[in-house]
This record gives C-alpha cells, sequence and structure tokens, in this order.
C-alpha cells in the first residue's frame, strides 16, 4: 500500500530535487557534518587535552578508539529494531542521544568521564549514520541516490574546510572543550528541522514481517545478495584508512612540508572535495554508478602510487597530488554507496545500513592497527614502509573493484521498490 506521507519525496517524475527533497538532502548533509566533526575533532586536539587532564598519549588514544568501537557495537545491537519503527523516530531519538553525548565530553573534566562520554557518543552516532542511509534509500529512486551522496559525502570535505579550523580557534581561545559545545547548538537546530519538517518515513512497516529482532539480525547477516555488500564496505573501509592515520607524518618528515604549510594542502583539497563531490555524483546518476567506481579505482591506484613514494616536492606539486588523489577517492565513496544501496529490501534497509555502519567502524580501526604494524619510524624521524601500505591499499581496491562488478550485475535488472510503493524494472544503469 501507498504512503502518503513519502511519496512526494521519491517520485522519480524529474531529474530535478523538489523542494522537499532539497530539504531533505540538506539537513541530513548538515547531520553528517556534525557526526563526522564530532569523530575527526578529538585526534587534532591531542596537544591541548593531553595537558589538560593530566592523562598520558595511552590514555588518549583511549578516548579516541572508545568512539569508534562503541559505534561499531551498537550498528550490530540496533540491526535487529532499525526497521521496526519509523525512520524519522528512530534517527530522532538517536541523534538526541548523539548531541547528550557530545555535551557530556564538553562537560567532561577527567580521564575516565571524557571515555565514558565518548563511548556513550559513539553508541548513538553509530545509528544516527545507518538511519541518515536508510532514509535517502526510501525517499530517492536509485537513478538519484549519487547527486544525493554527492551532497552529503561533501559533508566530510565540509568539516575539514570548515569545522576543524573553527574547532581549533575556539579551543585556543577558550579551552579544549569549546568545540563540543558548538556541535551541540549545530546539532540543536538540525533536530529542530528535522523534527518540524521532515514527513514519517514508515512505508517499510507495511513490508515488515511479524519477526523477533534477534531473528531479523540474523536473516540480514546471512542473506547472500547482502554478504557481497557486506565485504566490499569492509574492503573499501580497510583501504581509505590504511594511509590517513600516518599521512600527517610523512607529509612533514618525508616530503618536507612544514607544518604551517599542511594547514594550506588541507584546505585546498577539502575545497576541491567539496566542490567535485556533487559533480561526482551527477557523474554517477549520468554516465553510470559502476563506470564512476572504476574510474576512481583507477585514479586511487595511479595517484597512490605516485603520493606514497614523493620525495621532497613542491608545495603546489603537492597539492595536485592529494587533490586528484582526494577526487578518486571520493569517485569510488560516493558511487559506491549509491550503488549498494539498491542491494537492501526495504523491509531491510535499516539492518543493513546498522551492520555496514558498524563494519566501516571496525574496519576503519582494523586498518590503522595493520598500518602501524607495518610502518616504522627511522631515528630522523622519516616514516619506513609507507609505500608498502600504498601497495596494500592498491590491491583491496582491486579487489573492491571485483567485488563491486558482482554488485552491480546483482543490481542490473533486478526489481527495486521505491519508496512510492511502485516496483520499477532497472535495466542497466544509466
Amino acid at each position: 500500500m501507498t504512503n502518503p506521507s513519502i511519496s512526494h519525496a521519491a517520485e522519480p517524475g524529474g531529474m530535478g530535487f523538489s523542494g522537499y527533497q532539497k530539504f531533505v538532502v540538506a539537513v541530513l548533509a548538515f547531520l553528517q557534518f556534525t557526526i563526522v566533526l564530532d569523530f575527526m575533532l578529538l585526534a587534532p586536539l591531542g596537544a591541548i587535552v593531553i595537558p589538560a587532564l593530566n592523562i598520558t598519549p595511552g590514555q588518549f588514544g583511549d578516548v579516541v578508539s572508545a568512539y569508534a568501537f562503541a559505534a561499531g557495537v551498537s550498528g550490530i545491537l540496533a540491526a535487529g529494531y532499525a526497521d521496526r519503527f519509523d525512520r524519522k523516530k528512530l534517527l530522532l531519538v538517536f541523534y538526541v542521544g548523539f548531541m547528550t553525548g557530545t555535551l557530556c565530553c564538553a562537560l567532561a573534566h577527567t580521564y575516565v568521564t571524557l571515555l565514558l562520554a565518548r563511548m556513550v557518543t559513539g553508541l548513538f552516532a553509530g545509528v544516527v549514520g545507518a538511519a541518515s542511509m536508510a532514509i535517502v534509500t526510501d525517499l530517492f529512486p536509485l537513478s538519484m541516490r549519487g547527486r544525493v551522496m554527492g551532497f552529503i559525502q561533501s559533508a566530510f570535505a565540509a568539516s575539514t574546510v570548515l569545522g576543524l579550523p573553527m574547532a581549533l580557534e575556539l579551543s585556543s581561545r577558550w579551552n579544549w572543550n569549546a568545540p563540543f559545545f558548538m556541535i551541540v547548538v549545530v546539532c540543536s537546530l538540525v533536530g529542530i528541522a528535522i523534527f518540524s519538517r521532515l514527513r514519517p518515513v514508515n512505508a517499510h512497516l507495511a513490508l515488515q514481517p511479524d519477526r523477533h529482532p534477534l531473528h531479523h539480525l540474523l536473516h540480514t547477516l546471512q542473506t547472500r545478495s547482502y554478504l557481497i555488500g557486506f565485504v566490499t564496505t569492509a574492503m573499501l573501509t580497510i583501504g581509505g584508512f590504511l594511509l590517513m592515520p600516518y599521512s600527517t607524518l610523512f607529509l612533514v618528515h618525508n616530503v618536507g612540508i612544514s607544518v604551517k604549510q599542511l594547514s594550506v594542502v588541507y584546505l585546498i583539497t577539502g575545497l576541491v572535495s567539496a566542490i567535485m563531490g556533487p559533480l561526482i555524483g551527477r557523474a554517477s546518476d549520468t554516465f553510470g554508478k559502476f563506470r564512476v567506481f572504476a574510474f576512481g579505482c583507477a585514479a586511487t591506484i595511479v595517484m597512490v602510487v605516485i603520493y606514497t613514494r614523493l620525495s621532497n616536492v613542491g608545495l603546489w606539486m603537492l597539492i595536485v597530488v592529494s587533490a586528484l588523489l582526494q577526487i578518486g577517492i571520493f569517485s569510488r565513496m560516493i558511487s559506491s554507496s549509491a550503488l549498494m544501496s539498491a542491494l537492501p529490501r526495504p523491509a531491510d534497509r535499516g539492518a543493513y545500513m546498522s551492520i555496514s555502519s558498524s563494519l566501516q567502524q571496525m574496519s576503519g580501526g582494523l586498518a590503522a592497527m595493520l598500518g602501524g604494524m607495518v610502518v616504522k619510524e627511522a631515528s630522523d624521524g622519516r616514516l619506513l614502509h609507507f609505500d608498502i601500505l600504498g601497495d596494500v591499499l592498491v590491491c583491496t581496491t582491486l579487489l573492491s573493484f571485483v567485488l563491486m562488478y558482482f554488485v552491480n550485475r546483482k543490481v542490473n535488472g533486478a526489481v527495486v521498490p521505491t519508496a512510492s510503493g511502485l516496483e520499477q524494472k532497472v535495466g542497466q544503469d544509466p
């Protein structure tokens, strides 16, 4: 039965977004901005937080990793329940929990309270991301999801270009916890917008069989067509996080870039990503999501081989290489997110997205750990074996390309239910 409360948001009638669709994309992009900024914020504040709380670097590492671990656990725990509620209500409840955890971070003044606050924040954040992706899949047909994912994924770039510099400025003017108060304010505005303007997203409830949450979780984990999506997600995330934790050390000690110049590199590459995100999303919808993914894989492989072997190059050469690498990574992220969103059935989308979100957190932690086992620091500070990490990333990229080929085959020709309650035959992805 068609649910009139969401049918207007999902009509595939035109290539442009309706006014309500623009609101949904904007509010979910701002939501993603707060989640990403909260996740990324603590690590750059280490030099301020460690002396302020009188903790060791090891304890600070525990605080940083507690968020990712908690988010990974919550994704699995919530998967069985994710499709049993109106997605708007689920999103609001967990977003309020995320905001409360962030407020606790702002108020924390000891190691234990900050550790607990980060765990609470991560527990709720893991489900918020999954719920927002399920809403996108419910409200937008496959032919439009590339553009939607392009705008939402640009939140990563926006958090780097706008959020982090602003947060670091606040922490230097007042205290390390000031940026967390800023995030709470932004979360309040986003939450009010979701509560007041987002329509119920509940058409999937009519499709939900009477199944115990544990059975629903096991069903989602055991569905063969979903497993390939989970493995692909893990491979993409491992590849994405292999270089990230060690890039700053590599650029400073191996490439010869000063700490002051680093901000210029991140600013420009972030701006390029913010501009290219929507364009890559549009290209995914126009030329085909798998084709754009293939381009992203090729660009990533070429630029990773170059990037991980840089040595004593000029600032602008580094910026060009970093920007091209970022375009390759974004092409993979946006096109793969849009294409894999077509795998789960409407009744399983919340569970599928929750498990995928959990896998992303765990795979990112595993990638950072594997990277630490490979790279070594020489006596002069230079990072050794960084090129080997690049070679591993090339291998994971090739493997993800093969996996995505099979994902594309499963999506092609499948009957994909749209949020308007209609079933449309998906031919070759446009």
